[in-house]
C-alpha cells in the first residue's frame, strides 16, 4: 500500500511532463527545430542523471535518498527555465531538469523489483502509476486554475507535483534492499571484464539494442504528439489524448505478469513494436481526432505491455546487485537516447515535410528492430536467472 502511495504521487510529476514539456518548451518561443534539438537534449542528458544517482543508490543499497535529489532537482531548475528566455540557460535549466525527472522511474522501479516478494506483482504495482498519470492529465485539462496553456503555468504545476511527490518518500522503506557493493567487488569489475560480462550479458546488450529501435520510432509521439494535436489537428485536447494513452496501458499492466510468464518478455517486447507502427501509420495516414483516439489506444501495446515486459527482461539478465544500473541502462541507453536522436531528427522533419511524414518515416526504426529480433529469438527467449 505505502510502495503504491509513492507511486501515485511520483507519477503525476509525469502527468504534467509527459503531456506539456514540449508545449512549455513552444511557449518559450522556440520553434520546431529548436523545440526537437532542445527535447533531444533533455534526453540526452536524462542518461546521465540516472547513471550517476542510480550508481550511488546501487552502492548504499537505498534509493530513497535518490529520489529525494531527484525531486529537489525539479523545482530549482524550473526557476531559471521560466525567469529567463536565453536558449543557452534554457538548455542547461532543461539538463537539469531532465537529470531530476528521468531518474524517478529508474530508481523507484529498482527498489519494486527488489522488495516485491512476486516479481509478477510489479505490473499492478505500475498501473497506480497510470492511473495517477491518468487523473493528473484529465486535472490539467479541465483545471480553470492555472490552465497549462503557459510555460508559467506548466512549470508551476511540475514543481507542486515534485514537491508533494517528497512528503510521500518516508513511506518507501528504508532498510536495506540488498547487501551494498563492497570496494573490493568493484575493484575486480574494473581489473577484469569477467564481472561485468556477467552482469551485462551480450544478449542483454541485443535485447537494448531493439528495445532502443521500437523506441526510436516512439519518439515523434514522445516529442510532437502533443504539438500535432494542436498544431495539425487544432484540437484543445492534448491532456485528454494523453490520458486516454494511460489508461489504455492500465489492463496490460495488470495483466503483464501472466502474460510474460506464457510467452515470455522479448515476444512481448516485438509485439509492442509491430503495436508502434500501427500507431504512426494512423497518425500519419489519418490526421483527424479519430485517427488520434485510435492511435492512442495502442498505447496499450506501445508501452502498457511493452514497459513491463523490458523491466522483466532487465530483471531476468541483470543479477539483483545490478539492478539499478540495468534499469538505468534500459531507460537511458535503450529509451533516452533513441529519444534523443529521434527528437533532434524530428524536429527538422517537421519544418521540412510537416508531422504526417514525422510519424511515418519513423516506422522504418521498429521494422529494423523486428528484423533483429528475428534473428536472435531463440536466445533472447533464454532466461537467465538473476542471481
Amino acid at each position: 500500500m505505502n510502495l503504491g502511495i509513492v507511486y501515485f504521487f511520483i507519477f503525476t510529476v509525469y502527468g504534467v511532463a509527459s503531456p506539456y514539456l514540449s508545449v512549455l518548451v513552444h511557449n518559450l518561443g522556440y520553434g520546431p527545430a529548436v523545440v526537437g534539438l532542445l527535447l533531444g537534449l533533455f534526453e540526452i542528458a536524462g542518461i546521465g542523471g540516472p547513471f550517476i544517482i542510480g550508481r550511488f543508490s546501487d552502492s548504499i543499497g537505498r534509493y530513497r535518498p535518490g529520489l529525494l535529489l531527484s525531486l529537489l532537482i525539479i523545482p530549482l531548475a524550473l526557476f531559471p527555465l521560466l525567469l529567463w528566455r536565453n536558449i543557452l540557460v534554457s538548455a542547461i535549466a532543461l539538463v537539469f531538469l531532465a537529470f531530476g525527472i528521468r531518474s524517478l522511474i529508474p530508481l523507484l522501479d529498482a527498489a519494486t523489483t527488489l522488495l516485491l516478494a512476486n516479481k509478477e506483482d510489479y505490473g499492478k504495482i505500475r498501473s497506480i502509476g497510470s492511473i495517477s498519470f491518468v487523473l493528473m492529465a484529465l486535472f490539467l485539462q479541465y483545471t480553470p486554475i492555472l490552465q497549462p496553456q503557459t510555460a508559467s503555468a506548466i512549470g508551476i504545476w511540475l514543481g507542486i507535483t515534485a514537491l508533494a511527490s517528497l512528503l510521500t518518500l518516508p513511506l518507501l522503506r528504508e532498510e536495506t534492499v540488498h547487501q551494498p557493493e563492497k570496494k573490493k567487488e568493484t575493484q575486480i569489475d574494473k581489473a577484469a571484464g569477467m564481472s561485468l560480462r556477467t552482469a551485462f550479458p551480450p544478449i542483454f546488450i541485443i535485447g537494448l539494442i531493439i528495445i532502443g529501435l521500437g523506441r526510436l520510432s516512439m519518439a515523434p509521439i514522445v516529442s510532437f504528439f502533443s504539438l500535432y494535436v494542436s498544431e495539425e489537428l487544432h484540437w484543445n485536447a492534448v491532456g485528454l489524448m494523453w490520458a486516454l494513452s494511460a489508461v489504455s496501458e492500465i489492463p496490460f499492466m495488470f495483466i503483464s505478469g501472466k502474460l510474460i510468464r506464457r510467452f515470455g518478455a522479448a515476444p512481448l517486447i516485438a509485439l509492442s513494436m509491430v503495436a508502434v507502427i500501427a500507431r504512426l501509420g494512423l497518425y500519419a495516414l489519418f490526421p483527424t481526432a479519430v485517427g488520434a483516439i485510435l492511435g492512442q489506444i495502442l498505447h496499450s501495446l506501445c508501452y502498457g505491455l511493452f514497459h513491463p515486459a523490458a523491466v522483466a527482461f532487465v530483471s531476468t539478465h541483470v543479477p539483483p546487485q545490478k539492478r539499478a544500473v540495468g534499469l538505468t541502462m534500459y531507460l537511458s541507453l535503450g529509451v533516452g537516447l533513441p529519444t534523443f536522436i529521434g527528437s533532434a531528427m524530428g524536429g527538422y522533419v517537421v519544418e521540412l515535410f510537416g508531422y504526417r511524414m514525422l510519424f511515418g518515416s519513423y516506422t522504418v526504426f521498429s521494422l529494423i528492430g523486428l528484423i533483429v529480433y528475428a534473428f536472435f529469438a531463440g536466445q533472447l527467449s533464454e532466461t537467465r536467472p538473476a542471481r
